[in-house]
């Protein structure tokens, strides 16, 4: 039981059937696919606007499509519905990815803000935008109330079922629900702050090869003269004419302090490295306007909002996943959605690490690893799911937390309706569900 010495002073307002912690793609997901069950849904986001990382770091889903000789699309569903968004909006394009890991779906940021308002609005859904979640009351996995910091103060919100979208599984973490630490027993991924640039000559920098920039990279750190910690970054184009979006930075994610592992769930760490990651940004500018093809007049058009992270917290859930049911491509009965991406691993040397399933082939994700062994009325969505860290190497894409999010705001709503746990929920109905709402479960 986790106790609030101030929870009495704090407003409680009307419960509803759902509650999704965090609007990424897996969080926005889930409330839509709950809305469109006809559950009561609220959306509770820390950011004033809709999208977590898909909006607020990045600008491409992977995970749409596998990788290799044949590109077949492996995320239906709701994911469509966004991409038939950004369509309307003229802010799309599909690109190869630069390390083969399938064709990426690139969008204006901007505009994907307003396309997630609107698919989440049509739902039925509640939004409330600046809202952190502080704690939460629960006994024995049960969560019967959040309390969420707002800009007047502390309220209560409860739900029959949470489902926690928000990452770094803060839900779960409140509520004492087990999880692994992201560095206590493999590496935890780096992170990486993004920005673009403008009045990039596209021409021109298309004139060289992955290979030679990544050699002219090599060569620009090894003289010394850069500080450039990964040497194998990447770029892209954009909806925008002229404007190139990076991945480029590369920044230590936890470290060990006293026989604890301290990773970026840490307010300092997370703000020393913001702070950090801007100034490596600024190198990888210099780098580019001095050494590459195409970018001698080009500017710094933005940051990331937010400095991207890859993985934090994963739940211990009813299934873990792990690197051989991903490299061999298992299949399970509970599956709830398809992963082709190879393990990407952002680790801390100056390459990336990668792991390729067999061609044309993909991993199904158990719907038990959305499913916390010790919670009872709480769901997973997102890189928090229940996985090792190679697998979630693979399955983190957007894509297939789109594609978790759909199927854990279904699940919620099906079990709110018939008046089930999460664990008792037929997840034969929940599959049936899926593919009556366009999501692809095997291939």
């Amino acid at each position: 039981m986790i106790t609030l010495n101030y929870s009495k002073n704090i407003p409680r307002y009307p419960a509803y059937d759902v509650i999704v912690v965090g609007s990424g793609s897996a969080g926005a997901t889930a409330a839509i696919a709950a809305g469109r069950c006809g559950a009561k849904v609220l959306l509770l986001e820390r950011l004033p606007f809709l999208g977590g990382t898909s909006t607020a770091v990045l600008d491409t889903f992977y995970g749409f499509y596998t990788p290799g000789s044949k590109s077949i699309k492996v995320v239906g569903g709701i994911a469509e519905d966004v991409v038939a968004g950004l369509r309307a909006y003229d802010s799309w394009l599909e690109r190869p990815n630069t390390h083969g890991a399938g064709t990426g779906v690139t969008y204006h940021p901007e505009y994907l803000k307003v396309v997630w308002e609107k698919l989440v609005r049509a739902a039925g859904v509640d939004i409330l935008l600046n809202a952190w979640v502080q704690d939460v009351t629960a006994r024995d996995g049960h969560i019967t109330s959040l309390v969420v910091a707002t800009k007047t103060g502390l309220r209560h919100y409860s739900a029959q079922v949470v489902i926690d979208a928000s990452g770094d599984a803060d839900v779960c973490h409140f509520a004492g629900i087990s999880y692994e630490l992201a560095g206590a027993v493999a590496p935890a991924q780096t992170l990486t702050t993004t920005f673009k640039m403008v009045n990039v000559d596209v021409a021109r920098r298309k004139s060289i090869t992955k290979e030679t920039f990544h050699a002219i990279m090599e060569a620009a750190a090894e003289s010394g003269k850069y500080n450039l910690p990964r040497k194998e970054g990447s770029d892209h184009i954009t909806p925008v004419d002229h404007m190139t979006a990076t991945v480029m930075t590369r920044l230590p994610s936890f470290f060990e302090q006293g026989g604890n592992i301290i990773n970026a769930t840490d307010p300092q760490l997370l703000s020393d490295s913001e702070i950090e990651g801007r100034i490596q940004a600024i190198e990888y500018i210099r780098f580019l306007r001095d050494k590459v093809p195409g970018y001698e007049k080009a500017q710094l058009a933005n940051f990331g909002t937010q400095i991207g992270v890859r993985e934090t917290r994963r739940v211990h859930g009813l299934y873990r996943l792990t690197r051989e049911d991903v490299l061999l491509a298992r299949q399970f009965d509970d599956q709830i959605a398809l992963c082709g991406a190879p393990i990407e691993d952002h680790h801390g040397g100056a390459d990336t690490k990668w792991g390729y399933l067999p061609d044309g082939q993909c991993v199904g994700v158990p719907f038990r690893t959305l499913i916390p062994r010790d919670g009872q009325n709480v769901l997973v969505a997102g890189r928090c799911f229940s996985a090792t860290h190679d697998a979630h190497a693979a399955v983190r894409s957007m894509g297939q937390t789109m594609a978790m999010g759909q199927a854990a705001g279904t699940a919620a709503a099906l079990a709110v309706r018939s008046k089930t746990t999460i664990a008792e929920l037929n997840v034969f109905s929940l599959r049936d569900q899926l593919r009556k709402d366009r999501a692809i479960l095997e291939l």
